[in-house]
């Protein structure tokens, strides 16, 4: 019943953050905003699917309390990160990389200290979900995809920031 409860919280946050994604999308579009990396937008959603889907297949013991309370709580405090990340970036905050021409790079919040620090937040959140209930095999394996995915998603944000 965790299990149930817990993966349906998760899917159900994915799907507000898309929907915020798309709202922020409309608005960025009608202030000139540029989009960049469009070509490997579609391996990650592809990847973010076949990770639930991982999860839910693996999945085959109760939570065991103990063990799992830790990173019950971790994740919570990456939610929270997450959404320091969102609310710092406001409009601009997107799944997609878009860019304002002419437009000053966010500063503030987790800005400050970190570049992309959204990525340090999913690459987190993809061991930690599956660690949760003991499914190593797709924390492991989403973790590396995970890792080698942010490379390419990297390389075209630090281009369309030009930092």
């Amino acid at each position: 019943m965790v299990f149930i409860l817990f993966i349906s919280f998760v899917v159900l946050l994915r799907i507000g953050e898309l929907l915020l994604s798309k709202s922020n999308e409309k608005w960025l579009l009608r202030n000139g905003a540029v989009e960049y990396g469009q070509k490997h937008y579609p391996f990650i959603v592809v990847l973010h699917v076949l990770f639930i889907i991982s999860v839910i297949f693996e999945y085959s013991r109760q939570l065991n309390p103990t063990y799992s309370l830790f990173f019950i709580i971790f994740y919570f405090v990456l939610l929270s990160l997450k959404a320091w990340v969102i609310l710092s970036l406001g409009k601009f905050w997107n799944t997609r990389i878009y860019r304002i021409p002419d437009i000053p790079l966010i500063n503030k919040g987790p800005f400050r200290y970190f570049k992309h620090p959204n990525y340090l937040i999913v690459i987190a959140e993809i061991a930690v979900i599956p660690l949760i209930f003991d499914l190593y095999y797709t924390a492991i394996t989403f973790s590396m995809l995970n890792v080698i995915m942010l490379f390419t998603r990297v390389k075209n944000e630090n281009k369309a920031l030009q930092i």
